[in-house]
């Protein structure tokens, strides 16, 4: 597998797992704050995470690259000592 195949099926494995951790644990959240845990909780949660899960990670799939430029064009990119050399 070319290096560019793996990179790109690093990124789609990444998005999936965390969109669906992420998913998850917020569907979970916003179900309890807004019905609260009774005995039908788990029913109202899971439809909200499969909801949740099937928007999460194609958005993440495509916004996970424009996080990583933003965070590179903040914080400067590794092991460029132009961009790190503060200034006197």
């Amino acid at each position: 597998m070319s290096r560019a195949k793996s990179n790109r099926l690093r990124q789609l494995v990444f998005g999936f797992y965390m969109s669906g951790m992420m998913s998850l644990l917020m569907s979970g959240v916003i179900t309890w704050i807004n019905t609260g845990v009774d005995a039908a909780f788990l029913y109202r949660w899971i439809p909200a995470f499969l909801v949740a899960w099937a928007v999460a990670f194609p958005l993440v799939t495509f916004i996970a690259p424009v996080a990583v430029k933003l965070t590179e064009l903040t914080l400067g990119r590794p092991g460029n000592e132009k961009e790190r050399t503060p200034v006197s």
